[in-house]
């Protein structure tokens, strides 16, 4: 009899164990400088060997290029999704260099729908986009994954247009969502200040900075989550390789909340 007790209590705390795991993703945003590293030697195992330190579930890539002659006519998320033995996606936001330009998720769970929203922007400004998964956990629970990059401009205009549109768009999500990628705004601006309207940060404090790599002296990378209610913090890093890009990987994983 004690020795079934024993078993019994051994399974509940194993299944119990599992069950959290299975509730948790692990998430990075990381800015891959369109596979040329910074020494300009076009190293994807680099950019590889940075992703998988961290095992993620999900990955935000910006500036992924698909089959641009300045990628050599490499489609960047395929090649990068074979590296790190996960489903890759690509979103354009525009044609570039008889190719394409935009974003890129990795994702290790399966997809079941994707969608690639255009944002605004100036004239004669960069195009910009925000590519979507829908993506079930090992848990049975249903999520969403958003990987965006906003204008890098001094001028906030079209960060502030493409933050209201993100907000419009995700903000009635039927899932829990995460937001991520590289948002090129301080955490004072305006336009982070319109995205935490909607948005969670995950760093509550003081967050470290992730740009530029080599010697980081603001934060403009981020992961964001909503409903707050929903998510749990349970772990951040930022991981600086100063060859694989010129912006600091950021990591965190969340607890899906019951």
């Amino acid at each position: 009899m004690k020795k079934c007790i024993f078993f019994l209590s051994a399974f509940l705390i194993f299944t119990g164990v599992k069950s959290q795991e299975e509730q948790t993703i692990r998430v990075l945003t990381f800015n891959i400088l369109h596979g040329a590293t910074t020494k300009g030697d076009f190293d994807l195992d680099k950019i590889a060997s940075v992703i998988k330190q961290t095992n993620p579930d999900v990955v935000a890539l910006q500036e992924v290029d698909f089959k641009t002659r300045r990628a050599r006519g490499y489609d960047l998320a395929t090649e990068l999704g074979w590296r790190t033995k996960m489903a890759p996606l690509f979103g354009k936001a525009m044609d570039y260099d008889c190719g394409g330009y935009g974003e890129g998720v990795l994702s290790k769970y399966p997809i079941i729908s994707s969608k690639n929203v255009l944002l605004p922007h100036s004239p004669k400004n960069e195009p910009r986009a925000a590519l979507e998964i829908t993506i079930e956990l090992p848990s049975g629970d249903t999520i969403c994954f958003i990987g965006t990059h906003l204008d890098h401009l001094a001028n906030s205009v079209d960060r502030i247009t493409q933050t209201q549109k993100i907000n419009r768009v995700f903000s009635e999500n039927k899932y829990p969502t995460i937001l991520a990628g590289d948002l090129n705004a301080t955490p004072e601006s305006e336009a982070i200040g319109i995205l935490e309207s909607v948005w969670t940060d995950v760093y509550q404090t003081e967050a470290p900075f992730t740009f530029p790599s080599d010697k980081p002296n603001r934060k403009i990378d981020y992961i964001l989550y909503k409903p707050a209610s929903k998510w749990k913090v349970i772990e951040t890093k930022i991981i600086c390789d100063s060859i694989a890009s010129d912006h600091c990987a950021h990591f965190a994983i969340l607890k899906l909340q019951k």
